[in-house]
């Protein structure tokens, strides 16, 4: 009898695997709002690539709420910090940085070091942080949040640099918004276990722009996409850059860890890669897709609500 069964989930995980592999945009969830069901798929890749099961999750969550008092106690700066602002949080938060780090509880640890430490680094992004601050920036699409989620789940979001001006909207402002994003969607269950990609559409890139950045905002970008956040950054898509963005990309690079050097796929004008990974369906036409253009208006309302919603 016990074969029987045991045959039978095998035979379920197989089917959830042979899925994995065959996925479209139309077999995930919404990208705004809350999760209710994790469709079967993802819960067996959370399996498979995070380690995820029920009882892992639960043993987890008790090591790791031991670990923040242990560590607080050995007298740990960022560890003390960790266990006053996550010390009293709920479950469904720990479990993000837990699934950002496979299930390794230690590493999970760090990582919410890495999240405090990121807000005490850079107080300027998180200091008298208004709605209406953040939502023009949103609204004037500095990013874009795709309202469809690609073939693989994973939420995307989309930098057009053409017509930013850097006078207008600061880098600074642009990384609130992103934070305040990440946020938003990672409450999502879906987004903890698939993850963001950022497609970067690099073609109004200017000698402004190139001298107007400073390294020290490009390393707090950097700094954003690693170990501070309880995501999966999966990758950055860069396109259409002009040569001279080597120049900032060579300062960026001492920033960044292996990992996420691996992560960053630079097309240039040569797109067959980037239509491999992406459908051009639910690409906007500025970032040589199908879709109209975003409205970022309708996406600052589904992320904030209605205009006078604040944060």
């Amino acid at each position: 009898m016990q074969t029987g069964s045991f045959r039978m989930v095998s035979e379920e995980e197989q089917a959830m695997r042979s899925k994995l592999e065959h996925l479209t945009v139309k077999d995930h969830g919404p990208v705004f709002g809350p999760c209710h069901k994790l469709p079967g798929h993802t819960v067996q890749k959370a399996k498979d690539e995070l380690t995820e099961t029920d009882d892992r999750r639960a043993s987890s969550l008790k090591d790791l709420r031991t670990m923040m008092k242990e560590r607080a106690a050995e007298g740990d700066d960022m560890a003390k910090l960790v266990l006053e602002h996550f010390g009293d949080k709920p479950d469904p938060l720990m479990l993000r940085f837990l699934r950002a780090r496979k299930f390794e509880v230690v590493r999970a640890h760090e990582l919410m070091k890495g999240y405090v430490r990121f807000r005490k680094e850079y107080p300027e992004l998180f200091e008298n942080m208004t709605p209406e601050a953040v939502r023009s920036t949103i609204e004037a699409g500095y990013p874009v949040v795709l309202p469809s989620r690609d073939k693989y789940g994973r939420v995307v979001l989309l930098f057009n640099i053409e017509n930013w001006d850097l006078e207008e909207i600061t880098f600074d402002e642009i990384l609130r918004a992103y934070c305040v994003i990440l946020e938003k969607l990672l409450e999502n269950e879906e987004t903890q276990i698939n993850g963001f990609v950022l497609i970067e559409n690099f073609k109004g890139f200017t000698m402004q722009h190139a001298s107007g950045i400073k390294p020290a905002e490009l390393k707090k970008m950097v700094d954003m996409l690693q170990d501070s956040f309880p995501a999966r950054f999966k990758a950055v898509h860069v396109t259409h850059q002009p040569w001279y963005f080597t120049t900032t990309y060579n300062v960026v690079k001492p920033f960044m860890k292996s990992k996420l050097l691996e992560r960053v796929f630079v097309h240039g004008d040569e797109l067959s890669n980037y239509f491999k990974e992406f459908d051009a369906d639910i690409l906007p036409a500025d970032f040589d897709g199908k879709a109209s253009v975003a409205d970022c208006q309708a996406i600052a309302t589904r992320l904030f609500g209605s205009e006078d919603t604040a944060l």
